[in-house]
Parts: C-alpha cells; structure tokens; sequence
C-alpha cells in the first residue's frame, strides 16, 4: 500500500526531484487533463523538465492546455499520476509505467494504493482542487495559463458547479482562479456550451435507447461501438452524455453504458443525493464518488445490463427513494369504483 503524504510532504519532494513525467487515465478528460497541466506549468515554472503521457489521443479542445506530451525525450526519473483511481484506468500505452509510479495525487476514495506515496483528499471535489493547494504550497507563481487548466479539472469534474461533490471549497477555489485571470467566458463556453454535430448525433442515439427501470426511479441509456464508430464520436464528444439519465425528473439513479473497442462495457453510475453510486459499482468491481461512481461490465448487453439492474434494484431497495410498484387494478374492479 501506499504510503501517505501531506500537501508539505509532497511538495518537498517534487521540489527536489527533476526529470518528472504525469501521467493521465485513459480516454482523458478535463480533469485529468486539467491536473495534469497545471501540475506541468507549475514544475516548468520552477525549472524542471516534465512532460504529460496520456494513452489515448488529447482532444484539439484542449489545446490551450499548450502541454508538451511525452515521446522518449527525456528519461523519467520520478513519475506521478493524476486523477488515477486504478491502474485499469491507466491505458495500453500507459501499462508499461504502473510498476514505477512514484506518487498517485487523487481524490477518489476508492484509490486503490497503487503508488509508492499518494497524496489523497477524497473530500475534494477534483484532483485539481488538490494540484491548487499543492502549487500554492510549492510557491509556484499561477500565471494565466496555470489557472485555465486548474479551471478546467474543477469545472469539468463538477459539472460546471452543478454536481453533488460541489463544496464551498471548490467556489473559493474557483472565485481565487477568476481573481488570477482565468478566461472565464471562454472556456464555460468551451467546456460547456459548443457542441460538435458528433456530439448532437450521440444525444439523439443516447436518448433513443432510453429505458425506465424500477417504476421509473431507474433510466438506462446504452451506445454500442459500431454505433460510436459510424457517427466518428470521439471521447470528447461523449463527455458528460453520462449527466443525461439522471437529469429526468423523477429518476434516482441514470445508468450509461457505453462499449469499449475490446467489447466490454463502461458503465458511469449517478444517483441523486441520498443513494450511494458506488455501492452499484464496487459490486461490479469499479467505485467512484457517491454520486458518481463507474465499472467496467463484460459480456454481451443483455448479460451486462442484467447485471447492472440487478445491482441497482438491490440499492434501490429500501432507500426509501423509490415508490413502490403501483398493483395491477382488476379490470373488474375499476369498473365497479368508477360506477360507484
């Protein structure tokens, strides 16, 4: 297991090591990304030689990150992982590191101790509320573009502010940011507003598959990989389409599950306040938040999404969140109280 840091432990360390590669999940998003960067401009900030690894292709929207990836041009002497709950959420490319990671800085409780030391908080709403407090500590001086990135993995993880794991911390964190320049406008409308004809056409696919589960309490939306593939989604474009089941009246739990190109299913759980998602999830071998939680399932949809429901029915059961199933009325009788 991991041995546990403080924020002055870790900065200590990374002030004295050189040569530092970060490391993001697979399939990034702006919250890796955004921890990523701004732990990246902060180190070149004081000097050191660092560059970013990421398994899978960085969407051109985060381009204004300006992040140097890594491709051999220097040899790691210290690495760190961001925002990395898991080493199967490391990548094929990335596999090569999990032996050698130095640090893992997260805010997931369900981090399973993989790193040599960690820093971890899970009452943070994003790693990059952590990768704030940590520059702050290490005197690094948050310049414009150090502020956009740290912006970036706080709004994004929150759901631009909206999401359950959003503190009083997280606007202090936030409004501090503003205060150091971050162009707020642009990246809100970024982030949150622009949208490819990509990212519509997974909307309509998402809603088309749409199921109610558990007398509606439940709402399950699935993409398959040919489906994915022949509309030429990218990551970026299924970006937050996991918001879209639980945004519908009345239902406690959305459920998304989406196939990987191996075949397997991702599967993003969300629950309202009151259920636990990651009860649903660490049954099936994932974890998470508790309102945002997420598993990889194998087998075929059907055997997937038989498995998940049954997960979800059981944590459903007595939360008392759920109604219960109206009975089925006898015809019979409704004639009769109707006459009546």
């Amino acid at each position: 297991m991991s041995e546990m840091l403080d924020i002055g432990g870790v900065a200590s360390r990374l002030n004295k090591a050189d040569n530092i590669l970060i490391i993001c999940h697979k399939n990034p998003d702006g919250e890796t990304l955004g921890s990523a960067g701004a732990l990246y401009w902060g180190l070149r900030s004081q000097g050191k030689t660092a560059a970013v690894f990421c398994s899978d292709p960085v969407h051109p929207r985060y381009d204004y990150m300006e992040l140097e990836l890594f491709y051999d041009q220097f040899e790691p002497r210290y690495v760190v992982a961001v925002d990395i709950a898991g080493t199967q959420l490391f990548g094929e490319k990335s596999a090569k590191w999990v032996d050698r990671i130095d640090m893992c800085i997260d805010h997931h409780g369900s981090n399973s101790g993989y790193a040599d030391t960690m820093l971890l908080d899970e009452t943070a709403a994003a790693s990059a509320e952590i990768i704030y407090d940590l520059l702050v500590e290490m005197g690094v001086d948050i310049d414009v573009r150090i502020a956009n990135c740290l912006y970036t993995g706080v709004s994004t993880d929150t759901g631009c502010f909206k999401f359950a794991n959003t503190t009083a911390r997280t606007h202090r964190v936030a409004a501090r940011l503003i205060d150091l320049g971050t162009e707020l406008q642009e990246l809100n409308e970024l982030l949150f507003e622009n949208k490819s004809p990509q990212r519509i056409a997974v909307e309509q696919l998402a809603l088309s598959s749409l199921e109610y589960h558990y007398n509606g309490c439940c709402a399950l939306i699935s993409l398959s990989r040919d489906q994915i593939t022949a509309i030429g989604a990218n990551e970026a474009d299924l970006e937050g389409i996991t918001s879209l089941p639980r945004s519908i009246e009345g239902v406690v739990v959305g459920l998304t599950m989406r196939q990987q190109p191996s075949g397997s299913y991702k599967v993003s759980v969300r629950t309202k306040v009151g259920l636990d998602a990651t009860v649903i999830a660490k049954a099936l071998g994932g974890g998470g938040h508790k309102q945002a939680a997420g598993c990889e399932v194998f087998g075929s949809l059907e055997n997937a999404k038989r498995a998940l429901l049954e997960e979800t029915g059981k944590a459903l059961d007595g939360s008392g969140l759920c109604p219960p199933e109206k009975p089925a009325q006898n015809p019979d009788t409704a004639e009769q109280a109707w006459a009546d």
